[in-house]
This record gives structure tokens, C-alpha cells and sequence, in this order.
């Protein structure tokens, strides 16, 4: 297509896409593994930093406070540089994976906890009363009475949370990691065609965010008989 002159066609190189794509790929299972793992360190420990934060001991609710102000305050890839690039300094070193998926799993963990923090909120505190009058331990009453509801409460914006990380691990090819995104940039660095490689890559990336959705709409049936 031609515009006053503009190819619009060349913005677009579908056989070096096709040609491409095998070797974009290889880093699909990287992304997943960092996302996945990311996430399930921040659902862990965003849990318990949400019950710290609401609790009125200050030995507990002061240092959740400061560390949530922390994460969401400052960027992630400065967040990725500190662990992969800063700690060796100080004697700590990680490889690149295992440091963004740990730098990953202590940023979302932030975010889900706030999250799981208003849902928890959201329930009834007359539901923790009865479950006190029928002595009911704590953690039983936060196991078996509280979390079921507050997770489909929690449900949809975990989602966001998740599709976030999954698209923020594009980062991590700053540190090496070879996922999507670090496959993406060789194969434009090589090919002198940034445009055509980065269509492609956000075109993978749009049907694993389809594929979260489905999951999130399926896991709010399952929780809907909590309502």
C-alpha cells in the first residue's frame, strides 16, 4: 500500500516474520517460566505483606507499608539492574533468570497485595465474628471462610496483575534473559528491520493476555458459588 509516497507495506515483512518466528519462539518458554514463577512468589508473599498491612500491630503493619511504598515507587528495570548488576558488588549474585524471576515475584508482590488487602476488607466482619463466637482458630476462619470469597473478589484484578508481568518480563532481555522479547531483538538487530520484529512479538504476546482471560473468566465461575 502507497501513501503520497508512504510504503506502508514496508512497515510490515511478513516472510521475514514467517522465517523468523521458529527462532522468536524459543523464548516463549522463558517468558512463561519468569511470569509464572514471578507470580507465584508475589500471590505468596503479596498474601501475607495484604494481612501485615491491615494488621494493627505496628511491628508488622509499618515495614508491609514501607515495603508496598517501595516496590510500586520505583521502576522495575531499575529494580532487574540492582539485583542482577548490584548485588555482585556485596558478594550476592544470581543468574539472570533466577534474578528476574525473584525481582519480578517481589514487585507484583506489592501490587497483589493491595489487591488481596481490599478484598479482604471487602468481607463482612461479621463473618469473623461468628467464626470467633464458634472459636474458630484464625487461620482456619482466613482458610476455609474468608479466602474463597475474597478470591473471586480478587480474581479480576490478579488477572491484570498477571498479564502486567507477562509483558513486563519483555524487560528482563536487559539482563540477558533469553525470552520473547531478547529473541525478538537479535533477530532485528541482525535483519536491520526493527518494525517487522517488533509487530511480531507484540502479536505473541496478544493471545497469551486472550489466554489469561479465559482463564480468569473460568476461575470466576469456579469461585461464584462463594457469592
Amino acid at each position: 500500500m502507497n501513501f503520497n509516497g508512504f510504503d506502508f507495506g514496508g512497515l510490515f515483512d511478513i516472510e521475514l516474520a514467517i522465517k523468523s518466528l521458529p527462532f522468536v519462539l524459543e523464548g516463549l518458554p522463558m517468558t512463561l517460566i519468569v511470569s509464572i514463577a514471578g507470580m507465584g512468589i508475589g500471590l505468596v508473599l503479596g498474601l501475607f505483606l495484604a494481612l501485615a498491612r491491615s494488621s494493627k500491630r505496628g511491628l508488622l503493619h509499618l515495614p508491609a507499608r514501607i515495603y508496598i511504598s517501595f516496590m510500586r515507587g520505583t521502576p522495575m528495570l531499575v529494580f532487574l539492574f540492582i539485583l542482577y548488576f548490584g548485588l555482585p558488588v556485596v558478594g550476592i549474585q544470581f543468574t539472570a533468570t533466577a534474578a528476574a524471576i525473584i525481582g519480578f515475584g517481589l514487585n507484583s508482590a506489592a501490587y497483589i497485595a493491595e489487591v488481596d488487602r481490599a478484598s479482604l476488607n471487602s468481607i463482612d466482619t461479621g463473618q469473623w465474628e461468628s467464626a470467633k463466637a464458634l472459636n474458630m482458630p484464625y487461620w482456619t476462619t482466613l482458610r476455609k471462610i474468608i479466602l474463597p470469597q475474597a478470591t473471586r473478589i480478587a480474581i479480576p484484578p490478579l488477572t491484570n496483575v498477571f498479564m502486567d508481568v507477562v509483558k513486563a518480563t519483555s524487560l528482563a532481555a536487559v539482563i540477558t534473559v533469553p525470552e520473547l522479547f531478547q529473541k525478538t531483538q537479535i533477530v532485528a538487530g541482525r535483519e536491520f528491520d526493527a518494525m517487522t520484529m517488533y509487530v511480531l512479538v507484540a502479536l505473541i504476546y496478544w493471545p497469551i493476555c486472550i489466554l489469561i482471560g479465559v482463564l480468569q473468566e473460568r476461575l470466576e465461575k469456579r469461585y461464584s458459588r462463594f457469592v
